[in-house]
C-alpha cells in the first residue's frame, strides 16, 4: 500500500488549501510591493482626517496604525503608518503627504 492511500483525502485537500492560501496572500503582497516601486513618488497637500488602529492575534497580539488623508481634490487616502507617526499626528492636522503608490513615506505638517 502506498503512502498517499494511507492519508485521508480531505487531510490532503484541506493542506492544499493551506498552502494555496499562503501562496496566494505572498504573491499579492510581493505584486503590490513592485507596483509600489513603479509608482512615482507624490507630494501633495492633504489634511489629516482620521486615525484608527487595529489589534491583530490575542497572546503575541500587535497593533497596526492607520491615517486617513483628504488631499486637495477631495480624494481621501489611507495609510497604514508607524507607531512614531500616528502618536505625533493629530487629525486635522494640515500638511505635505509623501507616498509612493499604496506605500506610506512621509508626513510634513505645516504650521
Amino acid at each position: 500500500m502506498g503512502t498517499l492511500s494511507m492519508i485521508p483525502v480531505w487531510f490532503l485537500l484541506v493542506f492544499a488549501i493551506v498552502i494555496g492560501m499562503f501562496l496566494w496572500r505572498l504573491g499579492s503582497s510581493l505584486f503590490e510591493a513592485l507596483r509600489n516601486n513603479a509608482s512615482p513618488k507624490e507630494v501633495l497637500s492633504a489634511k489629516l482626517i482620521s486615525k484608527r488602529t487595529h489589534v491583530h492575534g490575542n497572546e503575541g497580539a500587535y497593533t497596526a496604525y492607520y491615517v486617513t488623508f483628504e488631499l486637495d481634490n477631495g480624494e481621501r487616502r489611507e495609510f497604514r503608518v508607524k507607531s512614531q507617526i500616528y502618536a505625533l499626528s493629530a487629525e486635522g492636522d494640515k500638511g505635505e503627504v509623501t507616498f509612493q503608490g499604496t506605500r506610506f513615506l512621509d508626513f510634513k505638517r505645516l504650521d
